[in-house]
């Protein structure tokens, strides 16, 4: 495999699990609203999405080398 098969697998696996992460971390919020847990305080709902934000800049930082990379060589 190459350096562009890998980004693009790692891409798309991270922002798979980014946004899985947001989701899981606003239903985790709405459900304390009414008393109710999805993932029995493991983590709270804020700390989920920080995380899904952090692997969203992963993936930012992973297509933008992707772009320059294709911009040097073509």
């Amino acid at each position: 495999m190459n350096y562009d098969k890998v980004a693009s697998t790692v891409s798309r696996i991270s922002i798979f699990g980014a946004v899985a992460l947001i989701v899981l971390g606003l239903v985790e919020g709405a459900a304390n609203m009414f008393g109710y847990t999805v993932i029995h305080e493991a983590h709270k709902p804020s700390h989920l999405i920080e995380l899904g934000a952090a692997l969203t800049v992963i993936v930012i930082a992973l297509l933008l080398r992707q772009i320059r990379d294709q911009h040097k060589s073509g």
